[in-house]
């Protein structure tokens, strides 16, 4: 079955670098000169605006063709004064650019685009990222462990705009201080690097590379000379008022806050109070073919400063168990090698306000040796009296640059004593076009039981063993642009030694140089649950994708699972109708045989989106699960007059549920509207 990436892969490939430099990087320097006057971000890059800015130009390839001079001329160039960062871009093209994607955080590898990267603690393993395409669409987020962890839902204020000319187009970005953290002081050093996508070509360069991972914080160049000052404005206010008119039901009103204040630049708090869980929002539905619990993203705001520090394997908190939230608070900050990241919440898990749970979580990880890290970790729930949750440890070495190992252990407490311990040890090696790992993870037979009031794992009592291999090889002068190959091992048996599972998985996809792609999958597994089943799943694919967004797929699988054979259908559509104008439709049939609990089911999801520009919009979604009889329409209409925070919203919803859940919603009107102090 085909693995998709949930998150933001936009904004992880076209900014897959930063950091401070390495030795061999140590040409990439820029200084940070300040502007005779601050740019006008405008989009258009005059000689006189950016006299005096330092240039970075000489990009390299990541893919395809590894380390070789991109064909494609860019140059960037950069001044910092004591409040924002500039960064303008030129990028040269001889073709039509790519550029059909408005929604913020978009897939912007879809797309041409550009993108600046920045370590502002210089680390070696932390970054910002901020990327635009020619439409001036905006995608940002965090990196950590340098590049092995990638946060796209982490938003802040930041100013862009861009302008197509006749040689290609051009950039301007500029970041203001007060949307991130940093160390105050002279003569500052951060990491930084600069990146472009050229979508036709498939191409992913760098300024300073060629990198050895598309994400590798320690391998770009440095900005010098940076004079650093407290932010002038340290706090951030974002309240929220939301309206609800509902058929047969009663009118309702929420409200709520979220706030934070910079108590230094490197150390923040944060508080809420009844944060909205993006109730305007559903949660698509989609084929589970396991016996274990979808993850299912975070879109609070509460939650998404810090996110990536939660990103362990062995999963201790996941912010989605905590529901209905009365208030919370939130400290994160850095102090030299060391990383703070606590939080507290009081919860209402029936919705009475009166039975209440609280949660608390604390992290703190430190640097090591310039890239690696090792961090400590609690998180705990109380609710009636009970307390259950885990303590832990974990880490990540590097040792070069194809090989690190990672490892974790937890404690768990709550409702058992005993097989109560969680722990996994993981050597892998990584070079820029492939990876194999092997892991060891042993899970006591009632951890998770202890542990998912807070955290989530989705299966404990195991003694498990995996492994995997993935390789990707780009090839010239044939029909055939890219082969990826991907395999994957895993066998676990219970604590008493009972063989519980096995699974095999191999993959094989290939992008054709006529923009068609072809991909075939198999899987066989054997699982023991209730009964014995061999189940068995083979898959291929088909898809055009002519790589400016209008794309059509589809793909049929089939095998056996856990007692019925099944076929699955499945198939997408994606179009642009105008410049403004796009459409997404997706498929999935599924039909067992037998199927003694009616699982057969057609899901339908559709998407429209009719941007009028890129803060006013229009979107419309549409659902239908036939096996829950689930019928949800939802349209919603946005207009951001302080992006990204500030916006008032008109939804229309009918059918709304939690994931997986028959709902009977009648007729629903949402109006929403927040703002920022």
């Amino acid at each position: 079955m085909a693995l998709v990436m949930p998150v933001t892969r936009a904004a992880l490939l076209i900014a897959a670098v930063a950091g401070v430099a390495s030795p061999a990087a140590a040409q990439f320097v820029v200084e940070a000169a300040p502007p005779p006057k601050p740019p006008v971000v405008d989009g258009h890059v005059g000689d006189d605006e950016w006299d005096g800015a330092a240039l970075a130009a000489g990009f390299v390839r990541f893919e395809p063709q590894r380390g070789t001079p991109s064909p494609f001329r860019t140059e960037a160039r950069v001044f910092a004064d004591a409040s924002h960062l500039y960064v303008a871009f030129r990028a040269w093209d001889s073709e039509p650019l790519t550029a059909q994607l408005t929604q913020r955080d978009a897939a912007l590898d879809r797309d041409d685009a550009v993108a600046v990267v920045i370590d502002t603690f210089a680390d070696q393993q932390t970054a910002y990222y901020f990327a635009v395409n020619p439409l001036g669409t905006q995608a940002d987020g965090r990196i950590a462990d340098d590049g092995r962890t990638v946060d796209g839902t982490w938003d802040a204020p930041w100013q862009s705009a861009t302008m197509r000319t006749d040689w290609g187009w051009s950039a301007e970005i500029a970041v203001p201080f007060t949307s991130i953290r940093y160390v105050a002081g002279t003569d500052r050093t951060w990491g930084i690097n600069f990146s472009r996508s050229r979508r036709r070509s498939l191409e992913l360069s760098h300024w300073a590379g060629p990198l050895d991972q598309p994400y590798r914080v320690s391998q770009a160049g440095r900005l010098t000379g940076l004079s650093l000052e407290p932010p002038a404005r340290r706090q951030q206010i974002v309240p929220y008022g939301l309206t609800r008119l509902q058929q047969s039901e009663s009118s309702d009103w929420d409200a709520g806050v979220d706030a934070r204040y910079a108590v230094t630049p490197q150390m923040a708090v944060y508080g809420t109070l009844f944060p909205d869980f993006a109730t305007v929002e559903a949660d698509q539905e989609t084929i589970n073919l396991t016996r274990f619990e979808v993850q299912l993203p975070e879109k609070r705001q509460f939650f998404l400063e810090g996110n990536e520090l939660f990103g362990q394997r062995i999963r201790t908190f996941y912010s989605r168990r905590i529901a209905e939230i009365a208030g919370g608070g939130k400290v994160l900050g850095r102090q030299g090698a060391w990383t703070v990241d606590g939080l507290s919440a009081v919860s209402e898990p029936l919705g009475d306000g009166v039975d209440r749970a609280n949660y608390s979580v604390g992290r703190v990880q430190r640097t090591v040796s310039g890239r690696s890290n090792m961090g400590g970790m609690v998180a705990n729930r109380r609710y009636r009296g009970v307390d259950e949750g885990s303590a832990g440890v974990d880490t990540t070495v590097f040792l070069g640059k194809t090989f690190n190992v990672t490892g974790q252990f937890v404690k768990s407490w709550g409702t058992f004593d005993t097989g109560t311990t969680a722990f996994y040890v993981r050597p892998s090696y990584d070079s820029p076009t492939g990876h194999a790992h092997i892991r060891y993870t042993h899970l006591g037979d009632h951890v998770g039981d202890n542990v998912n009031p807070i955290g989530q794992i989705r299966d404990d009592d195991r003694r498990e063993l995996d492994g995997a291999i993935e390789k990707t090889q780009w090839l010239t002068g044939t029909a055939v642009e890219r082969v990826e190959y991907e395999s994957n091992y895993n066998i676990y048996w219970s604590q008493t030694g009972v063989l519980r599972s096995w699974q095999v998985d191999q993959g094989l996809s290939v992008d054709w140089r006529n923009r068609f792609s072809t991909s075939v999958d198999y899987t066989e597994e054997y699982a023991l649950f209730e009964d014995d089943f061999r189940n068995r799943q083979v898959g291929v694919e088909l898809g055009y994708n002519t790589r400016e967004y209008q794309s059509v797929q589809v793909g049929y699988e089939f095998g056996r699972n856990f007692g019925s054979d099944y076929a699955l259908w499945t198939g997408s559509l994606k179009r642009k109708l105008t410049t403004q104008l796009s459409i997404e439709y997706e498929l999935q049939r599924l039909t067992l045989t037998p199927d003694p609990d009616r699982d057969s089911t057609w899901i339908h999801v559709l998407r429209g989106s009719q941007f009028f520009t890129k803060d006013l919009f229009l979107r419309v979604f549409y659902q239908v699960n036939s096996v829950i009889e689930r019928h949800n329409v939802q349209a919603t209409f946005v207009y951001r007059y302080l992006p990204p925070f500030g916006t008032i919203q008109v939804v229309y919803q009918r059918g709304t549920a939690e994931f997986g859940q028959r709902s009977n919603q009648g007729h629903t009107l949402f109006m929403k509207a927040t703002t920022v102090f």
